[in-house]
């Protein structure tokens, strides 16, 4: 699908068809929309919860419960649904971990490049961790340029989608051991096909002017 397109044509789906159902290569692709994200300083501070499965979208939704039941059809009439969660710390360990990854997958083409990779990164973490003391809103930063990424991908594959934050997120970090793991939930995304029933699906798109948002100099 052409981008601009895509653009157009993506929007907030308020109702599933639990019938229509993503096929097994769409999965894949989804996965991938996910791994390839840009992120400040290739730091991937984040962490994925993806339920396919009426099980896992079962327990997924009881984070819906009570004040946030409006969610609850949306979460089990979707074809999947994606946690997003953020890393609560990002340690030397981790930084040390991410590095050795970039040097198997080939980043560094001379052997200081490597160490002058590592202490760029270092310096910006300890930045945010030590004066301006928001490390963990750096993360969650971070994981909304996933975000971004992957709701454009899901429109050029013609997938329908609805990112929520009206979900119990201590729910969902207990329910997935995510602050265990150093990790908490942030977002969720419903995925799958809207039904025919869906209010949203004919409604114009509405966005501030060009010429109200862009300043050309």
């Amino acid at each position: 699908m052409d981008l601009i397109k895509a653009l157009n044509t993506r929007y907030s789906t308020k109702e599933f068809d639990p019938i229509k159902k993503i096929s097994g290569e769409d999965l894949e692709k989804i996965e991938t929309l996910l791994q390839l994200s840009p992120s400040s300083t290739n730091v991937q501070p984040w962490h994925f919860v993806l339920a396919s499965t009426e099980e896992g979208k079962k327990r997924i939704s009881k984070a819906t419960q009570g004040f946030f039941s409006f969610n609850e059809q949306k979460v089990l009439n979707s074809s999947a649904v994606v946690v997003f969660a953020a890393k609560t710390e990002i340690t030397d360990e981790y930084l040390r971990h991410v590095l050795e990854k970039e040097d198997l997958d080939g980043r560094f083409a001379e052997p200081q490049m490597k160490n002058d990779n590592h202490m760029g990164r270092k310096t910006f973490v300890d930045l945010h961790k030590y004066d301006y003391k928001d490390s963990q809103h750096w993360a969650q930063k971070q994981l909304y340029l996933n975000l971004g990424n992957f709701l454009l991908g899901l429109a050029h594959l013609g997938i329908d989608a609805l990112p929520m934050e009206g979900l119990d997120m201590k729910v969902l970090d207990e329910e997935f051991g995510l602050r265990e793991k150093g990790f908490s939930s942030a977002i969720v995304v419903a995925l799958g096909h809207h039904a025919d029933t869906d209010f949203n699906t004919s409604l114009p798109k509405s966005r501030l002017a060009k010429e109200e948002i862009i300043e050309r100099i």
